[in-house]
């Protein structure tokens, strides 16, 4: 299979290139919507309590205005669409409810696992980034039986720094796994994941499932995907020029 491509083609050699010195360190992921599919149930629960708080929200419109941002970041969006502070409880109920929808119906993104089977045969080191709390992929990863792939090399914005699009998760991920930013690959399925992983100088795959591949491809990503499986042969081609 192979990646389909954005609006401005890269050719197999002119990825591998793309790295300093021409070579792969390793990957880091972004964990809603790119390891845990994840997003459609959380925005539909930030839809309905936003609807009921006097903000008609459809998933739709949540996943276009709210996908990766910071909580902090969408509780300032509904504020400023109110005009006003929204109810204290918002963010608790919201916590609740998506944990509880969450653990019940999330799935792993088709195609992450047997990408993660590949990177460990290939023992290409891995990790994710997330503008998440720890306490959501506690339950998301849980759900989906891939915490234990990302023991100890698991990310939060929250426990961090500035959230994305600030590159801060993602420049601390390379540090503590001992990357090198510039031969990083990042997949992300959100522009504002796109422009943090381009910040910290790392080459970005957009995985456009939920967001256009002109959107991430306008944030920066080198590369886009529809699918989980056009990304491993997008890595063996870095990994022969390594």
């Amino acid at each position: 299979m192979t990646p389909h491509a954005s609006a401005s083609p890269v050719s197999a050699r002119a990825v591998a290139h793309a790295f300093a010195g021409g070579g792969l360190d390793g990957v880091l992921f972004d964990c809603d919507g790119v390891l845990v599919d994840s997003e459609r149930i959380s925005n539909g629960v930030w839809a309905s309590l936003l609807t009921e708080i006097g903000l008609p929200t459809t998933t739709e419109e949540s996943l276009a205005t709210y996908m990766g941002n910071s909580m902090a970041r969408c509780l300032a969006i509904v504020a400023e669409r109110m005009g006003h502070a929204p109810p204290d409880d918002l963010l608790p109920r919201f916590h609740a409810a998506s944990r509880a929808a969450l653990a019940r119906d999330v799935r792993p993104v088709p195609g992450i696992v047997a990408l993660l089977d590949a990177l460990d045969a290939a023992g290409i080191p891995y990790g994710v980034a997330s503008n998440g709390e720890q306490a959501k992929m506690d339950v998301t990863l849980g759900a989906t039986g891939l915490a234990a792939r990302f023991a100890g090399r698991r990310f939060s914005s929250a426990d961090i720094g500035q959230p994305k699009p600030a590159p801060d998760v993602f420049l601390h991920a390379a540090h503590t796994m001992r990357l090198v930013p510039a031969r990083t690959v990042v997949v992300e399925d959100s522009a504002l994941g796109v422009q943090a992983a381009t910040a910290a100088g790392m080459f970005t795959i957009g995985y456009a499932e939920l967001m256009s591949a002109e959107r991430l491809t306008a944030a920066g990503a080198r590369i886009t995907v529809t699918t989980l499986d056009a990304v491993w042969p997008v890595l063996q081609q870095m990994r022969r020029v390594d």
